[in-house]
C-alpha cells in the first residue's frame, strides 16, 4: 500500500510538472489545449493532450464545467471545476 501511494504522489508531482505552465496562450502546443482547474480563484492553468476530450471520464467533467459556467468561463478559458487533486489524479490515470 505504502510502495503504491508513493508511486501516486511520484505520479502526481511529474503531472503537475509537465501539465502546469504559465499563463500564455502561446505555451499551448498544437494537438493540446488549456484548462484551468482549481477551486474559487485558485485557479491553475494545465495543458492536456485534446485527445483526452474523448474520454467518458473527461467529458464527464466537462458536463460539469458547462452546467456550472456554460459558454462563459471567467479565466478566458476552459474552467474546470474541481480540485486540482482529482484533476492531477484523473490526468495520471488518462495518461496511463
Amino acid at each position: 500500500m505504502a510502495i503504491r501511494i508513493s508511486r501516486v504522489l511520484q505520479s502526481s508531482k511529474q503531472l503537475l510538472k509537465s501539465f502546469s505552465h504559465s499563463s500564455n496562450n502561446a505555451d499551448v502546443p498544437k494537438g493540446y489545449l488549456a484548462v484551468y482547474v482549481g477551486e474559487r480563484m485558485q485557479k491553475k492553468k494545465f495543458v492536456v493532450p485534446v485527445t483526452y476530450l474523448s474520454h467518458p471520464c473527461f467529458q464527464k467533467l466537462l458536463r460539469k464545467a458547462e452546467e456550472e459556467f456554460g459558454f462563459d468561463h471567467p479565466m478566458g478559458g476552459l474552467t474546470i471545476p474541481c480540485t486540482e487533486q482529482i484533476f492531477i489524479d484523473l490526468a495520471s490515470r488518462l495518461r496511463t
